[in-house]
């Protein structure tokens, strides 16, 4: 339910880049409160923040995967922030953006980064930027061991070398000791296991790892993990599978490269407020960042502790108020699982140890990840907005409405639009005057408002749609047109979202030959796009294709899976896990051309592309067209978490319209509302072709698009008439 609060124009981007244990605290602080005028943005590398904390027990079997992550898309949809799955690469301070590799830089007003440091042996053990080796792999980040740990594990790994006897790896080894399968040894460069903790602490800690039977070698300062061994500067050799890198963390060097200012290791600087010493429009905290004046261990606790302040700070940077003051604790609560039901826990000289501090260990992860998973839904909030220059002050309709001259001058600038050699009058006049060979033209328009939040991943899949519909008729794309609409924010937004748009519909449209040659810019409730596209046909490429064209005794091939309607509609309710829209957002973000060329080597007879009105509804336009009929078997290529939605009643509002198609059908095996029968009238956007291959080339024609990348499958045959579903 969309706040009150949030329907004041926003003036001010405040961009979090990471998705560490401050930053989740973060947007659940807004989705409770909401500010005025204030756009928030998550960048993350992953979908599903880790809890460090819970590592060890999810290694040890104790909890599925989705017990010990945090899942960012829901969080946040929950705090009406918009969530980019993407990797920074740099940080332009001048500019206020974030670059990456890719894809276009993003403006910030207020940036805050929250993404961890990295292991301090990683550029010499595992390869240059800690990344994983064939033979030694960093725990962090998170996220990308855990791949490398089911691959270990579905290899049948025997035996791991742990570098790094600090918490994390003691509690490491002995989750992985716990099992039956792996041996596991534990070295450490330091004379003694677990510095900092009491020597109580320590001593329960090496019992542990003797009775689990992990090797522990103390003094070992790893110099290689390379060809089955660990070895020592001093020449010491463990032979193992494989090395896993817990060792201190390190600064990430690209904060001094930006011209942050950091300390002396490397860390970004930060005062009491948590803001850059160097830069007041730039937050840190967590791993990443160093307190001035108050030097802690590197802990995920000091994070979780930092997040209500920064989200105060960032809250009152972008409104003009004033900043808290954060003073970290001088000692924190240390709790390490002992992997036999009993944990140690480790406060300066007090320890304690016990199944009790087992127990009491998990109702603390536990009530920390449920604030974030288990979110409530919101009321209408009202508040007083925000003073900026985009005000509620009356605006024009129609053409009055158009966005200023001067910003969409400065994104033709920006976006570098390259003139046509074909275009006799391009962009600039009121129409486009293009040059064409004799033959046929194939003319289609297609568009929507903006279903995900980032902008530049929006333009790709709106270009790919509008595309789909000449690919359906084995056209060429030669020339699109634009109308793109912008909601009301302040100028710099505005500019910025219109520019993240349009240069992923040029991207696109570069990739497939196609030239942008004019188009319209307009203010509209909604950030959405809408292209006119052309393309020559019947040329080289083949004959025209169409949906008439469907023969009896063809197979029905679909080139991707069903269900981007009911995820995109879980994703807007925050329901949908953030790895299924992510794989949503993958499919949509593919193109279909090639996919053209496959099913023409293969004798396609007829072809439509799968888009608003469902499988159901465009199967049945073309059983019509051709005076055939067809049926489908289940189960059908859905993507990831789309039957669970549809299970759970969660579908697009075009679902109900969209099941009226299947009055034509005859379902076999199934009730009318079951998953498998839904799912055909699920609405796709940038969805599938379905096209008719004699029944001979239809194993051949999907193994090919397979290769290619499609999630291609036979769903059915064409018969001489009725419309049935078996299932």
């Amino acid at each position: 339910m969309k706040s009150a609060a949030l329907t004041d124009p926003p003036n001010r981007d405040i961009v979090l880049l990471g998705g560490g244990h401050a930053h989740v605290q973060v947007l659940q602080r807004f989705g409770m409160k909401p500010a005025p005028g204030v756009r928030l943005t998550i960048v993350a590398r992953e979908p599903h923040s880790p809890y460090s904390g819970m590592l060890p027990g999810f290694v040890a079997g104790l909890y599925e995967y989705d017990d010990v992550h945090i899942d960012l898309a829901r969080l946040a949809a929950f705090a009406e922030a918009r969530f980019m799955a993407a990797e920074a690469t740099g940080l332009d301070l001048a500019n206020r953006r974030l670059t990456f590799d890719g894809r276009p830089s993003l403006r910030y007003d207020v940036l805050s980064i929250n993404t961890g440091g990295v292991l301090e042996a990683s550029a010499a053990l595992a390869g240059e930027k800690g990344a994983s080796s064939a033979f030694a792999t960093p725990v962090k980040p998170i996220g990308r061991f855990l791949p490398k740990w089911r691959e270990l594990l579905a290899g049948g790994v025997r035996h791991v070398t742990i570098v790094g006897a600090g918490a994390g790896g003691v509690e490491l080894a002995l989750a992985i000791a716990s099992g039956p399968r792996i041996g596991c040894a534990l070295v450490d460069a330091e004379e003694h296991i677990l510095l900092g903790f009491s020597t109580a602490a320590r001593r329960r800690a090496l019992q542990a790892l003797r009775l689990a039977g992990v090797e522990t070698l103390t003094g070992f300062r790893a110099a290689k993990a390379e060809n089955g061994q660990v070895v020592a500067e001093d020449g010491r050799v463990v032979r193992t599978d494989h090395a896993l890198l817990t060792t201190g963390v390190a600064a990430p060097i690209w904060a001094a490269q930006a011209g942050l200012a950091t300390d002396a290791q490397g860390f970004v600087a930060v005062d009491e407020m948590l803001q850059s010493t160097s830069h007041r429009g730039v937050f840190a905290a967590g791993d990443v960042a160093a307190v001035v004046g108050h030097p802690r261990p590197k802990s995920g606790v000091y994070a979780v502790r930092q997040g209500g302040t920064l989200a105060l700070n960032l809250r009152a940077a972008a409104l003009g108020g004033r900043l808290r003051t954060f003073r970290p604790q001088r000692r924190a609560m240390a709790v390490i699982g002992l992997g036999d039901g009993r944990a140690v826990a480790s406060r300066g000289r007090l320890t304690a140890v016990g199944t009790w501090v087992w127990r009491w260990k998990q109702h603390i992860d536990r009530r920390f990840m449920r604030k974030f998973n288990d979110l409530p839904e919101m009321e209408d909030a009202s508040e007083q907005a925000a003073d900026g220059e985009a005000s509620l002050a009356m605006r024009c309709g129609g053409c009055g409405a158009k966005l200023g001259a001067d910003i969409l001058q400065r994104v033709l600038d920006r976006l570098a639009v390259e003139p046509s050699g074909a275009a006799l009058n391009g962009i600039g006049d009121d129409a486009a005057v293009v040059s064409l060979a004799r033959g046929q033209v194939a003319v289609s328009c297609d568009g929507f408002r903006t279903m995900i939040g980032d902008a530049y991943l929006f333009g790709r899949i709106s270009a790919h749609h509008a595309l789909n519909d000449l690919f359906a008729m084995g056209a060429d794309p030669r020339f699109a047109l634009a109308l793109a609409t912008v909601p009301l924010m302040a100028d710099a937004m505005m500019e910025e979202d219109l520019f993240q748009m349009m240069a992923g519909a040029l991207a696109v449209f570069g990739e497939h030959g196609v030239d942008l040659v004019g188009g319209h810019s307009a203010e509209g409730a909604d950030l959405g796009i809408a292209f006119t596209v052309f393309g020559g046909v019947g040329g080289s490429g083949g004959e025209v294709l169409a949906k008439g064209g469907l023969r009896a005794g063809e197979k029905l091939i679909l080139t991707k899976p069903l269900g981007t309607g009911t995820v995109l509609a879980g994703a807007m309710r925050g329901k949908a896990r953030a790895r299924d829209v992510i794989a949503a957002i993958e499919s949509m973000d593919m193109s279909n051309a090639d996919a053209v060329g496959v099913l023409r080597r293969h004798g396609v007879g007829g072809c439509t592309d799968v888009s608003g009105f469902g499988l159901a509804g465009h199967l049945s336009e073309m059983t019509r067209a051709s005076n055939v009929g067809a049926v489908l078997n289940g189960p059908l290529p859905q993507l990831p978490g789309a039957g669970e939605l549809v299970a759970l009643g969660i579908v697009s509002s075009l679902q109900r319209n969209n099941e009226q198609a299947l009055d034509d059908f005859v379902v076999h095996k199934a009730r009318p509302d079951d998953v498998a029968v839904r799912i055909l009238a699920d609405p796709q956007t940038s969805g599938g072709l379905l096209a008719g291959v004699p029944a001979a080339e239809a194993s051949s024609c999907v193994g090919e698009l397979r290769r290619l990348g499609y999630g291609a499958a036979v769903v059915g045959e064409v018969t001489a008439s009725g419309l049935a579903v078996t299932v």
